[in-house]
């Protein structure tokens, strides 16, 4: 049981090194995140227009 203690300890301890970002650091990171999102799924959903016209084409 002592060491459970003890582990919760050093876990709050190292916790409390922990450097947190920022709002805007997190905001600017999100954004990064939505926005590639987006751009890939552009690129995937014309992709898939595209293979699936040459498909219809050759069959």
């Amino acid at each position: 049981m002592t060491k459970i203690v003890q582990f919760f300890k050093e876990c709050g301890t190292e916790l409390k090194k922990v450097v947190w970002p920022t709002r805007d650091d997190v905001v600017a990171s999100v954004s990064v995140v939505v926005v590639s999102s987006v751009i890939i799924a552009v690129i995937l959903g014309l992709l898939d227009v595209l293979f699936t016209s040459a498909m219809r084409l050759v069959f």
